[in-house]
């Protein structure tokens, strides 16, 4: 049963139904809340749908990551969104109520060496949604002007919502902005997690040549292939058995690329032992601990291209992830990753599909 509390803004105004991270622990709980209202540069969304990202288990689980990350409690977590403007600041120009929108969730200040260079992904001073400030598992939730992303409004509201993660998987497999260095290359996905399920998906639409996964639950191995993976490999067999199976089927050579999605140490070691000299390697999967590698043999001999993955690049892989969506059978892909359509007051059951590994990608309808 989900707990409820009330917020102490109640009585003090409008007031919505939110789902709080209410103290420094595990769990959460649906609270009565002050509606936030926008700043001058700031729009008021109604939410349509949201969807829950490893970044908010880590939250609701509370782990070490939590406990050094976040704040202050209470505070509502949450940051997928799609969702209607409602209500615009006065210096807003660029929307209107009514306007669909999704939220690119990383709040950069602009003035910083990164954004003033034209990297306001790895803004110096970030703030993130549910986890720096106040997030979208709200009936309402507030964002800067130029973080909300129109969209179609026909576009699922489900779809919509996971449009950051999908960025995520684009811009791993993209680094270097250029779509011509996937047709025709090889490629694997280390850890098929949503995200690891939409690079695959991708992948295979920009037209690589070949696509390999490693994984190890059965739903996630059967929605790789669904997604196009050519080989999914349980990385769990004797040692060196996966990376002898990809250099069999590509000639000898290993792979172009590597996207490393799972945030395992083996893994990590795994995809550079598969990786052909001269290839790159994308790393977006967050480790719990240091991990080791031999940068002679995996790096300098193989003269390998290395990318750290945050966020999306703002806004180019927007507009990347604007033009996959336009295509059907993308799009139907998109839609067999959401597993589950849970109401937001079941949190809680859609927390426990995810820890059991019974869900991929789990999407939350605003029905409190």
């Amino acid at each position: 049963m989900v707990k409820r509390g009330s917020g102490s803004g109640v009585g003090e105004g409008p007031n919505m139904q939110a789902f709080v991270k209410a103290e420094r622990g595990p769990g959460g709980e649906i609270r009565t809340v002050p509606e936030p209202r926008p700043a001058e540069d700031e729009v008021r969304v109604a939410l349509r749908a949201s969807s829950i990202c490893g970044t908010d288990v880590h939250i609701w689980e509370w782990n070490a990551w939590a406990e050094s990350r976040i704040g202050r409690t209470p505070m509502i977590f949450g940051h997928e969104l799609s969702g209607e403007v409602v209500e615009v600041g006065r210096r807003v120009t660029t929307l209107a109520v009514g306007d669909h929108v999704s939220a690119e969730t990383h709040i950069a200040d602009g003035t910083c060496y990164q954004c003033r260079n034209g990297k306001m992904h790895i803004c110096a001073n970030v703030q993130v949604l549910g986890v720096d400030r106040d997030g979208v598992f709200a009936e309402y939730s507030v964002l800067p002007a130029v973080n909300a992303w129109r969209n179609d409004p026909k576009l699922d509201p489900a779809l919509a919502a996971i449009q950051e993660p999908l960025g995520n998987a684009v811009h791993a497999l993209l680094p270097e902005d250029n779509i011509e260095d996937l047709a025709g290359r090889d490629v694997l996905v280390t850890g098929a997690g949503p995200i690891g399920l939409l690079a695959i998906a991708v992948a295979r639409t920009l037209g690589a040549r070949r696509v390999f996964a490693t994984e190890v639950n059965p739903l996630r191995i059967a929605l790789a292939k669904r997604m196009g993976a050519d080989r999914v490999i349980d990385p769990r067999g004797e040692e060196g058995a996966a990376v002898k199976t990809i250099l069999e089927e590509t000639e000898g050579r290993g792979v172009d690329v590597v996207v490393e999605m799972s945030g395992h140490p083996s893994a990590l070691t795994l995809g550079f032992e598969a990786l052909t000299p001269g290839g790159r390697v994308s790393l977006l999967g967050l480790f719990d601990r240091p991990a080791t590698l031999d940068v002679d043999a995996s790096l300098i001999f193989k003269a390998a291209r290395v990318h750290g993955i945050f966020g999306r690049r703002m806004f180019t892989t927007w507009f990347q992830v604007r033009g996959l969506l336009e295509k059907p059978e993308f799009r139907a892909k998109m839609g067999e990753i959401i597993t589950h359509r849970v109401p937001i007051h079941d949190l809680p059951k859609a927390m426990e599909l995810i820890e059991s590994q019974q869900a991929a990608k789990v999407s939350l309808e605003p029905r409190w």
